[in-house]
């Protein structure tokens, strides 16, 4: 979601030795292999003529195509990305939309990141470093609902985690199942929703539980 642009672009992760270098070449292969050929297309062979590390050694150190790919994912969620921080809810919600229009409103931009998703329903181990790389985006972007929580933008006890999921969900669905297109204004409506719905305790633990509670009474 957040950030995903930056995340897939070859050659961004810091230096860090030989094995750090051996490692950001690899991935640079696989990320430019899947935009080129997606991942059934994608091969060790190919990994390891554009990486210009040896064969044997792609295939000891990571074992297959899906290791290759889970590997680049973990290596993308090792980067230094900070969630916005605009100064208002509606600000960083609207920024954080922004961010998966980038991504995945260009062709060129959506090839990786598009074929790392379609690598996943295809390879649970490519499955699970998905997960895993989402999982620890949107922990990062929870800041952006704590810093309203604590600004009396949001409802104490909002969640967080739900709120920086809702920003991205309408967007996938017209990026992945509808196949619409995506642009700035239809991240800004998203956005607008969101915080809204945040404004008026949607998202809000305590008003869920007694809401729960009140159905379950009734």
């Amino acid at each position: 979601m957040p950030a995903e642009g930056a995340t897939w672009t070859p050659g961004t992760v810091r230096p860090g030795g030989r094995t750090a270098r051996t490692r950001a070449a690899v991935r640079d292969a696989v990320l430019t292999g899947l935009a080129e050929h997606g991942y059934p297309g994608l091969t060790v062979e190919y990994v390891a003529e554009h990486s210009g590390v040896h064969k044997t050694t792609v295939y000891r150190r990571w074992g297959s195509v899906e290791g290759l790919v889970a590997d680049a994912l973990e290596l993308a969620g090792e980067d230094a990305w900070t969630p916005p921080d605009t100064g208002s809810l509606d600000g960083d919600l609207r920024a954080l939309a922004r961010e998966v229009i980038e991504t995945f409103g260009d062709d060129s931009a959506a090839a990786a990141p598009t074929a790392f998703i379609a690598a996943a329903f295809q390879s649970e181990l490519a499955a699970e470093a998905l997960r895993g790389f989402y999982a620890e985006r949107f922990t990062r972007c929870e800041s952006v609902v704590r810093q309203a929580v604590d600004r009396g933008e949001a409802p104490p006890g909002t969640d967080a985690a739900a709120v920086v999921r809702a920003v991205s969900a309408p967007l996938f669905l017209r990026a992945f199942i509808t196949r619409e297109p995506l642009d700035a204004p239809l991240a800004d409506q998203t956005a607008a929703a969101v915080a809204a719905a945040v404004r008026a305790g949607a998202y809000s633990r305590a008003q869920a539980q007694a809401q729960a509670q009140a159905q379950a009474q009734g």
